[in-house]
């Protein structure tokens, strides 16, 4: 009866004594370990953001093209179908620079376009063209007679105010279209027309999203991995501390 006492009486110094990790690693972890697995769910939630992005444009994508006229009566939004009846001005292109296709440099070109259905000026961005050589200006053949096109809207996102720039053709580093057709004097839609592959279409291969959902998951395993990483290390480092104090221990009073 005596031995049983002992031995619960010394149990609970055993337990304290089988893991001993520090202070100051545990405050590290402590620090850190919430901070990668919130990263770790940031990622995931934008890859479900980036997945119902994906499904909607897609079906967006998939319906009928409207007219410009029944587009100006709905709110203003990306990857709706349209089509356009009218005439490009060859005379004020843009040059998006600094788009690049499978390691190749180049332009997006944008051109006013006048939809004679709707009665209004649009910014159709008519796709990607090579730009190997900057001292030899791009070739842009456009058409000089009425087109019949179908496109998809795309909202730009929201910038600060652009620098008033001369000459055409002109380079541009974002879309902005109210600022062209305040250049211009015209009126005009504030949305970019994307073109559909077709007449008077380039490479017009457009992401819809910048980074795919399946390397938001990767990113997220990463730092899963990392968490994962932190407390074995944490463990063992408490461990194998305990059973050093513990042999120390044993030394001593040896």
């Amino acid at each position: 009866m005596q031995y049983s006492q002992h031995a619960t009486q010394h149990r609970p110094g055993r337990a304290t004594r089988a893991f001993r990790p520090g202070i100051a690693p545990t405050l590290v972890v402590l620090a850190l370990l919430p901070v990668l697995i919130g990263l770790g769910f940031w990622q995931l939630s934008r890859a479900a953001e980036k997945r119902t992005l994906l499904a909607a444009a897609e079906v967006q994508r998939q319906q009928a093209p409207i007219s410009i006229a029944e587009l100006e009566r709905q709110p203003p939004r990306s990857y709706v179908r349209v089509r356009l009846q009218g005439q490009f001005d060859a005379e004020h292109t843009a040059l998006l620079d600094n788009r690049t296709r499978n390691g190749q440099a180049g332009v997006e070109v944008l051109q006013p376009f006048f939809d004679r259905i709707g009665h209004q000026w649009l910014l159709v961005n008519r796709g990607w063209l090579p730009w190997p050589d900057r001292r030899v200006p791009p070739k842009i053949d456009t058409p000089n007679h009425d087109l019949l096109l179908d496109a998809w809207t795309y909202f730009p996102l929201p910038a600060g105010p652009s620098a008033p720039l001369a000459g055409w053709p002109r380079l541009i580093s974002r879309v902005d279209a109210p600022f062209l057709w305040d250049q211009l004097g015209r009126e005009g839609s504030p949305l970019e027309i994307r073109l559909e592959p077709g007449d008077a279409a380039f490479d017009t291969d457009w992401p819809i999203v910048a980074m795919p959902p399946e390397r938001h998951v990767g990113y997220a395993v990463q730092w899963f991995a990392l968490a994962i990483a932190l407390s074995a290390l944490y463990l063992y480092l408490g461990i194998r501390r305990a059973r050093e104090t513990l042999d120390h221990d044993r030394h001593d009073s040896a």
